[in-house]
């Protein structure tokens, strides 16, 4: 079975958030081995310039340590692709056989470059920002949707 990881920066503390990550992971155990790993966030009261690179080499270099398999990224610079073009990503990845596919959401500052360019893909699901919690909810809905319309089920219409 596929393995399909979230590597995340920050803790999910709204827990409307938490019941919507819960039911999609749930959903998705019929697919996949699907997890989320969830990385420590470098909080700072009103970071400078420097003080935010350095929040970003902190978890950029957690990030790198949890990156497995084929990595995506998400970024508002990334590549946009509708759920259907999501669902044949992710089936042309395993049919050639990627056995595990790393999505992964920075923190309130983003991801930083290195991370960035040792990902395979960047991904763009809106030029609009999201909180970084918000969008694991979105990702794993959407990733729910792209195995739903891979197997032909009737979720994704």
């Amino acid at each position: 079975m596929i393995k399909i990881r979230v590597v995340a920066v920050g803790k999910v503390k709204e827990k409307y958030f938490q019941e919507a990550i819960a039911e999609y992971s749930k959903r998705l155990s019929a697919y996949v081995d699907f997890s989320i790993i969830e990385l420590k966030e470098e909080n700072y009261k009103n970071p400078s310039l420097s003080d935010i690179n350095k929040i970003l080499t902190v978890e950029g270099e957690r990030i790198e340590k949890a990156m497995k398999g084929y990595c995506f990224v998400l970024a508002i610079e990334g590549k946009k692709y509708g759920s259907t073009e999501l669902a044949k990503k992710i089936k042309s990845l395993t049919d050639r056989g990627e056995g595990e596919i790393t999505f992964i959401i920075g923190g309130s500052y983003g991801v930083a470059d290195r991370v960035k360019r040792l990902c395979k893909e960047s991904l763009s699901f809106s030029d609009m920002t999201f909180p970084h919690t918000l969008m694991r909810v979105i990702l794993s809905e959407q990733i729910y949707r792209a195995f739903s319309i891979i197997a032909g089920s009737e979720y994704h219409k």
